[in-house]
């Protein structure tokens, strides 16, 4: 079986080619889509010749969806390639190589077609074309081997995570939109399923997660991560949505990739076209768990006519029954919505409720006074529901593109007992829980340690006081009613002083 490192190293090493055409930030506009395409390209070759014998049989007499349905089908796989072509052949004809490599990918199934529109990957095939390079980079990736039989799906996940990761920080500027640090998703990962070994292992009981803004779907993948480490991993689901079409196409090519036959990843707006409404026929619009890092200070004014429209509408019984926070910050709306769906606490049906874990910056908690949009949904998370568990204070210079305080907020509703009406506050500020990271990386000067060989397990650090639920130096424990209060407008007499000459 190929070293993944070493996989990821001979790919990354392909993106020298496209050096003057492109700047670095650029290099993931191709290396990931071609990545994508050799990889499908060689999952399907064993299937190749039946597919074709069948696409000729029904040529004329089937179209469309049936016509996925049924080559899929003879595929083994979500998805199928009816071209003559493959990157052999792509090979074969330099002069002729940019129309070739469009009418290849053109001749995949549906959602295949609609992952490279949304990468807007005829305009990178036409840009290295002018630049006389496509023949040559498709040609290096075609000696790159991903075979399944000598890289599985597990490995090919973990390539591609490799290369995401690495694309995204050489483009540091901008990567704080669709990525987060992979040690801040491993820190959210562990405390979301700290409580639950006993929970996870429920026989028969396949569990569903969610990320309502998944970016490129590294928090999908990490959580994954964690239970294939426990042998867990055919018990989770996970499902994502999104609407940058780049993050979205690398989300989903990771899923099809890895062969994930019941998650899904979809395209939208999750404040204003949510692709999980109850009655959906994957997930009935509920899930076990949950993570997300919703855009930090990002207006809603797009979406506030609509969002305002459902909230007068559906009032309590809506997704956004709390409150409205101000505009210029939608961050407490992604809360709501993904509270809105959570699992009913009832064990005797093996429900057992939902598990949240969230980034936010100190907006949430500590914009508006009492009587605001955000008070109100403090208000009834805290007093009225009971589910907010605990909140992290992250380091700062923790992300990429800002250097400003993070929080990680753990909200559920299936508080163990010695939790119930109690919020534990952690402090991971202090350089006990980080060190200097060698290389900055936009604003990102700091990181956690434990994701890394020889570094201090400053992860398992934070997730052992979070377990502990004691009170010392970083972990302050307080009673739900320590966080309210009521603004009394107090008025008094106006006085006059009135004086008359006679």
């Amino acid at each position: 079986m190929t070293d993944h490192h070493q996989l990821s190293n001979f790919i990354w090493q392909i993106a020298d080619l496209l050096r003057g055409p492109y700047r670095p930030p650029q290099y993931e506009r191709v290396m990931l889509p071609l990545t994508v395409l050799r990889r499908f390209d060689c999952v399907l070759a064993a299937t190749k010749p039946q597919v074709l014998t069948e696409y000729k049989r029904l040529e004329g007499k089937a179209s469309g969806n049936a016509l996925d349905a049924r080559l899929n089908k003879i595929a083994g796989q979500r998805f199928h390639n009816h071209s003559e072509l493959d990157f052999q052949r792509l090979k074969a004809d330099p002069e002729h190589i940019s129309q070739h490599v469009q009418s290849y990918i053109k001749d995949f199934s549906g959602n295949v077609n609609q992952i490279f529109e949304r990468f807007e990957f005829t305009t990178e095939i036409e840009r290295m074309a002018d630049a006389n390079i496509l023949y040559l980079v498709i040609s290096k990736f075609g000696d790159v081997d991903l075979h399944p039989d000598r890289v599985d799906n597990i490995q090919m996940g973990l390539v591609f995570e490799d290369l995401i990761r690495r694309f995204n920080e050489a483009a540091n500027e901008t990567a704080g939109d669709h990525f987060t640090p992979r040690e801040v998703i491993r820190l959210m990962v562990d405390i979301l399923f700290a409580p639950d070994d006993e929970v996870l292992t429920t026989a028969g009981k396949v569990f569903k997660l969610l990320d309502p803004t998944c970016g490129t779907g590294g928090m999908l993948s990490e959580a994954q991560n964690y239970l294939r480490e426990m042998h867990l991993d055919n018990k989770l689901w996970v499902f994502g949505q999104d609407f940058n079409p780049r993050s979205y196409a690398i989300a989903y090519s990771d899923l099809l990739m890895k062969g994930n036959e019941n998650s899904a990843i979809r395209y939208g707006d999750s404040l204003i076209d949510d692709q999980y409404k109850p009655g959906d026929d994957l997930t009935d619009g509920q899930f076990d768990y949950f993570l997300a890092n919703p855009p930090f200070g990002v207006d809603w004014k797009r979406q506030q006519s609509a969002i305002k429209r459902e909230h007068e509408k559906e009032g309590k019984n809506g997704r956004f029954g709390a409150g409205l926070p101000r505009v210029n910050d939608g961050a407490l709306l992604f809360l709501q919505h993904m509270i809105s769906k959570f699992m009913p606490y009832e064990p005797i049906q093996k429900q057992f409720g939902s598990r949240l874990a969230i980034v936010f910056n100190g907006s949430p908690l500590f914009t508006g006074g009492a009587g605001s949009g955000e008070s109100d949904v403090r208000k009834w998370l805290i007093e009225e529901t009971d589910m907010l568990e605990a909140i992290v204070a992250l380091p700062e210079q923790m992300f990429y593109n800002t250097g400003i305080g993070t929080y990680i907020w753990i909200v559920t509703n299936r508080k163990e007992p010695q939790r119930q009406g109690k919020i534990q506050l952690i402090d991971a500020r202090s350089e006990k829980f980080y060190i200097p990271m060698r290389r900055s990386l936009g604003d990102k000067r700091r990181k956690i340690g434990g994701t890394e060989d020889g570094e201090p397990d400053q992860i398992g650090d934070i997730v052992r006081l979070y377990g502990k639920f004691e009170e010392n130096e970083f972990s302050k424990i307080f009673d739900n009613a320590d966080f309210g209060y009521n603004r009394v407008p107090i008025e008094r007499p106006l006085r006059l002083l009135y004086q008359m000459d006679i």
